[in-house]
């Protein structure tokens, strides 16, 4: 929604080779695009932040999440996040900040440096200011979501070896089960795919939200001159983190990784002629997919 939101301004400015505040008068292009993209970037960091705190809670503390946490919890989650998400990024709109054009005149963000042609330093600074406390926001959601997962990552890993731990002893106190047909098997399956998933999708997390809460702090302390490329550079990486988590989240989710790996494995192989059985892993697999 972000993206199909803000691009056919982009599209448009191109093809009249005009900047966006001269788009239409009175700048409203520009700050709409400005609202757009500071309110997509943090809603989309904060739905992220409360998948990770859900699955934090889930394994960290099923009691706790068990007793108090519901589906409800989830309808009431998502618009409280848009309506904070909706309601911090339009200060700027009443004055507290500013959403100003950056070069090459296609986007608009709001306003990282001092501009040198305003003569109020006083709303200067505080316009910065705003982009700071953005900055220190999307740098509060990266810590939380970082440790989170991590939190996440080591649950399943402890989960893993007790795991290894029960197979050894099952495996000394019972006969050898066929290969590919025990629960255990897709069990430890399971964590390694989360861990796999929960790895990668906060690696990119982090790479692609770091470089515009630098940038912010940067711009706030160095009182170096506005470098507008180093500003686009952030500004994309931001970008980028809305557009590849979800497709890594698709790609690389457990019910994928298991149809993969069986049939890597050859574990959906037909049962033999006259025989009415369908093995165990088949049949888990198959409910799972459906």
């Amino acid at each position: 929604l972000g993206t199909c939101s803000v691009s056919p301004l982009v599209l448009a400015s191109y093809h009249r080779n005009r900047t966006l505040t001269t788009l239409a008068r009175g700048g409203h292009i520009c700050l709409y695009f400005g609202f757009a993209m500071s309110f997509f970037g943090l809603a989309t960091m904060l739905i992220l932040f409360t998948m990770a705190l859900e699955r934090c809670l889930a394994l960290g503390r099923p009691y706790f999440y068990e007793r108090f946490l519901s589906p409800r919890t989830g309808l009431v989650a998502l618009p409280a996040i848009y309506t904070f998400s909706a309601a911090f990024c339009s200060l700027p709109l009443v004055g507290f900040g500013r959403y100003v054009q950056y070069c090459p005149g296609t986007w608009c963000f709001i306003q990282m440096h001092l501009d040198s042609h305003q003569h109020d330093g006083e709303l200067g600074g505080l316009n910065v200011t705003f982009s700071l406390l953005y900055a220190t926001l999307l740098l509060f959601l990266i810590l939380a979501v970082l440790l989170c997962n991590l939190s996440v990552i080591v649950n399943l890993a402890r989960m893993h070896r007790r795991g290894q731990r029960t197979r050894r002893v099952t495996t000394l106190e019972q006969p050898r089960a066929p290969t590919g047909c025990g629960r255990h098997m897709f069990s430890m399956a399971e964590e390694i795919d989360h861990l796999l998933l929960l790895s990668i999708m906060t690696i990119t997390f982090v790479i692609c939200s770091l470089p515009f809460t630098i940038r912010a702090y940067v711009n706030k302390f160095s009182g170096a001159e506005a470098d507008h490329e180093w500003d686009l550079l952030a500004l994309r990486f931001l970008s980028i983190n809305s557009i590849v988590d979800p497709w890594v989240f698709a790609i690389l989710r457990p019910p994928v990784l298991h149809f993969l790996r069986s049939v890597l494995c050859c574990q959906l192989s037909p049962p033999a002629p006259g025989s009415g059985a369908v093995s165990p892993a088949v049949t888990k697999l198959a409910a799972r997919l459906d």
